[in-house]
């Protein structure tokens, strides 16, 4: 008989949970909110320092606070409390604060409804800081992804020192299923470099990028001192800055450090670029992400049964966008991006307004999209 011993019933808010405090996530701070009420469930057992906090302001501004002082805070929420979050998140990061930040998506507009599944916080996302500047943006399209891509988000945030989100919907979250758990591959823990040089402190000097460096920073990621160390004064500022986090008004030195914030997070994303390409050198490309990429690859069985191929492009880091995606999709004659919202956010983002010749959407709202939405627009 089988050893059925390892497998469970499981839902993506456990492995999410789970692989976070496995990467270094050590703190939670979070406000109920649905579908995200099992991550806080979760979280309140799993990790050492939780606070209950009053409203998704004082969330953010808490974890903020958290991370200052060398802590890597986690919360979980869904739009409307990511709405209240935004001023917060980019605060933390002009100051470069880790932390992680689980959303699972419902269906809008405002409140929407709380119970239905949804793809449609891209657009926010991609935006979610004024200027442009970008965090980075992880998805989980399964359970072993809820669980790999966890701990790469919190890894990610340790590494870089920044906001990260990790995208994920009710579904996704909230959905028991029969899962082995000894299929899950172990994690690494994540870490921030800490300074220990003997030279002078500068809070916000960082390793150029391009130059070699002796000590393995990574380029454009400033060495971390807590709040209350006994080597230096720490000055942490959301306002215009200079490497000594002086505040300037649109100076030289504070413009450049201001690039650098966004050089930070574009230049290194080879680092954090996650991605499942299947490649059976077929016709049509199917883009998909979430529990829509679960509908594609049953369509590409089906379709695979009727002696036809698809192949599948599944995104695991949403933003930036990797130019490989648009690399990968160059090859294909047609496209198709399979997404549970109105308007195809996704495809919008990759393609432009005007889209691209051979590029197509399936979209669903109030519904999942289903394997035969994309058989159906595969063998249109």
């Amino acid at each position: 008989m089988p050893d059925n011993s390892n497998r469970s019933l499981i839902d993506g808010s456990l492995l999410m949970v789970e692989a976070a405090a496995q990467a270094g996530v050590d703190s939670f701070v979070g406000y109920p909110i649905t579908p995200a009420n099992l991550l806080y469930l979760y979280s309140s057992k799993r990790f050492p320092l939780v606070l209950p906090a009053t409203d998704e302001i004082t969330t953010l501004q808490w974890m903020s606070g958290l991370s200052a002082s060398g802590r890597i805070p986690m919360t979980a929420t869904s739009y409307p409390g990511l709405a209240l979050m935004l001023e917060s998140i980019g605060m933390a990061f002009m100051m470069e604060l880790p932390m992680l930040i689980i959303l699972a998506q419902r269906l809008g507009p405002a409140t929407g409804s709380a119970t239905c599944n949804a793809q449609g916080d891209l657009l926010l996302l991609r935006g979610i800081n004024s200027g442009g500047y970008p965090i980075p943006v992880f998805c989980a399209s399964d359970l072993e992804g809820c669980w790999i891509m966890a701990a790469k988000a919190a890894a990610t945030a340790q590494t870089l020192r920044t906001p990260v989100v990790l995208l994920t919907s009710k579904e996704m979250a909230m959905t028991l299923r029969d899962w082995d758990l000894s299929s899950l591959p172990p994690l690494a823990k994540g870490a921030v470099k800490a300074f220990n040089a003997s030279k002078d402190f500068l809070p916000y000097a960082a390793a150029p990028f391009g130059a070699p460096s002796l000590d393995r920073a990574v380029p454009g990621v400033p060495d971390f001192l807590p709040l209350g160390n006994e080597k230096a004064r720490v000055r942490l500022t959301a306002s215009t800055h200079d490497e000594k986090g002086d505040l300037q008004h649109a100076s030289p030195a504070a413009l450049a450090n201001t690039a650098r914030l966004y050089d930070k997070i574009v230049l290194n994303l080879p680092l954090y670029t996650e991605y499942r390409h299947m490649d059976r050198k077929a016709d049509t490309l199917v883009i998909a992400f979430d529990v829509t990429a679960e509908a594609a690859w049953d369509a590409a069985e089906m379709l695979e049964g009727e002696g036809k191929l698809i192949d599948l492009l599944v995104p695991g880091t949403l933003f930036p966008v990797p130019p490989v995606y648009l690399e990968i999709a160059s090859r294909y004659r047609r496209v198709i991006v399979a997404e549970e919202n109105h308007d195809g956010q996704y495809r919008k983002i990759l393609f432009g307004e005007a889209g691209r010749q051979g590029v197509s959407g399936v979209n669903a709202v109030g519904k999942m999209v289903s394997p035969l939405d994309i058989l159906k627009e595969a063998v249109r």
